[in-house]
């Protein structure tokens, strides 16, 4: 099968990425929570549909973060003009590079939520989802059809601790960490800028 990514395939399947999404959310019963979202995320098998859609993100606007990790650079673009998700608008896009992963469908994936709260692990972090968000229950204890994932993403500089809990479902993902992306890359810069003093 031939690499269909491309821009036009991302404008086109963005409603039915939106609808979905909208869709899981409820299900969730997150969308009361009215969290904020940070970015929005793709996942693509090739080296050249990633530097494909670098070029185009970099005309809607410009490259914040430029990262290792898990041994794959990940670029994160501020847009010039936010996606919009129903209520939801989306200053961000982040564009792995491909891994060691082949996904069965290329384009949109994830979208990431803020919790803004103090958790520094991935069982504070549920603590706290599970007190706003008490019907959760029985999908972090695994008695439902939806996939939980659990980590903490590292960069290859030292970072704010941003544990995530991903409720994945189908071809399609919600994350929910305490730190937006901004957040997370002004504290990077932080660090590496103090180390060269």
């Amino acid at each position: 099968m031939t690499n269909a990514i491309s821009e036009q395939v991302l404008i086109d399947t963005w409603p039915i990425f939106c609808e979905k999404i909208t869709v899981f959310l409820q299900e969730l019963g997150l969308e009361q929570l009215k969290l904020t979202c940070d970015h929005t995320a793709l996942r693509v098998n090739s080296i050249e549909a990633a530097e494909t859609l670098s070029v185009y993100f970099q005309r809607q606007g410009q490259i914040i973060s430029n990262n290792m990790i898990n041994g794959r650079p990940i670029l994160i673009f501020e847009l010039n003009a936010p996606l919009i998700m129903g209520q939801i608008k989306i200053d961000c896009v982040e564009l792995p590079y491909p891994g060691n992963t082949q996904y069965p469908i290329e384009g949109w994936e994830h979208i990431e939520l803020i919790l803004d709260c103090t958790a520094t692990t991935c069982d504070e972090l549920q603590q706290h989802l599970l007190d706003m968000a008490p019907q959760l229950a029985p999908v972090l204890s695994g008695q439902s059809q939806i996939k939980v994932k659990m980590s903490s993403p590292q960069g290859e500089h030292e970072r704010l601790a941003n544990p995530t809990i991903a409720f994945k479902k189908d071809d399609i993902c919600i994350k929910i960490h305490p730190h937006g992306i901004k957040a997370v890359i002004e504290s990077e810069l932080d660090k590496s800028s103090r180390k060269s003093l």
